[in-house]
């Protein structure tokens, strides 16, 4: 099931058109009016599990204050009233369509900005603060936007877009952040970042194209009897899109380092359609169908521009400096304290498939590596199965910060004879680790020259 799950988030560009026809078609044949019971359903699928994996804990982090106030200052100075502009003239007799398109704009940064920014090797520290601050400040900052510039053509309930941001944005985050620590304290950061974490957003991914279901079921009637409308929407769409990539890869490449402006232009441009979607749909009833329409559309024009980009950020930023530990670690790490057993170590180390754990003192300091092959020893030494983790000799720990390059890494375990390091941010703090199996991961991707 995961499987067919992660095919259609890979593919939005093509599962959002075919939800959207398959809505149309289904709206055409039958009554969808029963469909609306769904909406609510279907937003917190499309929302909650997306907060789970916001790391609201990297808004605190100092750096890059520059970079984050310019971002902002596109996002809520400048392309608001992009769109707005573009919404006066293309849509100067469709007022609905036109706010849909202010509600996307209005609403900045999404998953999808850490993710397009990693694959383009910008700050992703920065950009996962982007997300979460655009997203804050997003919310809070659409109900008066909407009353502000489009209030005096359509009525807009203030206090039910504030009550319906609490109830689709703020709950859930607090309840995402909740159910992230809890997995982290049942199951360790290592099983949350490796096999957990990953599955939340295809769950997202199923609300997005199920709202997008029930928006063209509700509108079907109105498309087919006026096929063009698709077609009068994606243009504007695409001058809104290109004003926003030209202007912030101006601002990123002439003001900011590399990075940075990669960060800077996917912390912009990537817009969170899922919060525009679940506002439309929730808070201006009937209605809502005909605001979600042009913000549907706008997924495609979106993901797609997102991934073309990625192609042409070397050309327009230079090239990416040499990968980093950071680049290829993975997230967390699998620890035991050394109060438990030899017979726990057995068992999370076969239950996880792995060759090694860290051993923790009750400060949560690392104080050794227990392998595969020292326990086979141990074992072989007659050493009790009950024995604590604390009277063992363990192996020593590497440990380098993210900032090293991997040549770094590689010359430190050819050193060392070891096949694990654990990677630190700038305050020595343990975010991941590297084995010999990452790095032979990273080589095989490496194109031949």
């Amino acid at each position: 099931m995961w499987d067919k799950i992660s095919f259609l988030q890979k593919n939005l560009v093509h599962s959002i058109p075919i939800f959207m026809v398959l809505g149309i078609i289904f709206g055409y044949f039958y009554d969808s009016t029963s469909l609306n019971i769904l909406i609510m359903p279907l937003t917190f699928l499309m929302v909650y599990p997306m907060m789970v994996n916001l790391q609201i804990r990297k808004v605190f982090a100092e750096g890059d204050g520059r970079v984050q106030i310019v971002t902002q200052l596109i996002n809520f100075a400048i392309i608001p009233f992009i769109a707005f502009g573009i919404g006066r003239l293309f849509f100067a007799d469709m007022p609905l369509i036109a706010l849909g398109l202010l509600l996307a704009a209005l609403l900045p940064t999404s998953g999808m900005t850490i993710s397009w920014t990693g694959f383009a090797k910008g700050n992703l520290n920065a950009a996962i603060k982007m997300t979460v601050i655009g997203l804050i400040l997003g919310s809070l900052a659409t109900p008066l936007y909407a009353r502000w510039l489009m209030g005096t053509v359509i009525e807009i309930p203030l206090a039910a877009i504030f009550r319906q941001i609490a109830l689709i944005v703020f709950l859930p985050m607090i309840a995402g952040y909740a159910t992230q620590r809890f997995i982290i304290f049942r199951y360790g950061a290592a099983k949350y970042h490796k096999d957990i974490k990953q599955r939340f957003p295809m769950l997202s991914t199923l609300g997005v194209l199920g709202i997008v279901f029930v928006a063209m079921a509700l509108k079907s009637q109105t498309i087919i009897a006026q096929p063009t409308m698709l077609i009068s929407l994606i243009v504007p769409l695409i001058l809104l899109y290109g004003i926003n990539f030209t202007l912030s890869t101006v601002i990123g490449k002439y003001f900011f380092s590399r990075a940075d402006g990669i960060a800077l232009v996917y912390g912009t441009v990537m817009r969170n359609l899922s919060i525009a979607l679940a506002i439309a749909m929730t808070v201006f009833g009937p209605q809502g169908s005909d605001i979600a329409l042009i913000i549907a559309l706008a997924y495609i024009i979106q993901v797609q521009a997102a991934a073309w980009y990625v192609k042409f950020t070397d050309r327009i930023f230079g090239k990416a400096p040499e990968d980093t530990a950071e680049d290829i670690m993975e997230e967390g790490f699998f620890a035991l304290h050394n109060d438990s057993t030899l017979k726990a170590a057995i068992n999370l180390l076969d239950e996880e498939h792995i060759h090694s754990i860290v051993v923790l003192d009750d400060k949560e300091k690392p104080q050794g590596l227990l392998t595969t092959e020292m326990i086979t020893d141990l074992l072989s030494d007659g050493k009790l199965v009950s024995k604590k983790l604390s009277s063992i000799e363990l192996m020593p720990i590497v440990q380098l910060k993210g900032s090293v390059p991997i040549k770094t890494v590689l010359k430190t375990m050819k050193k060392t004879h070891g096949y694990k390091v654990l990677i630190t941010d700038k305050d020595g703090n343990i975010e991941g680790v590297i084995t010999e199996s990452d790095i032979i991961n990273r080589y095989a991707k490496v194109k031949l020259r």
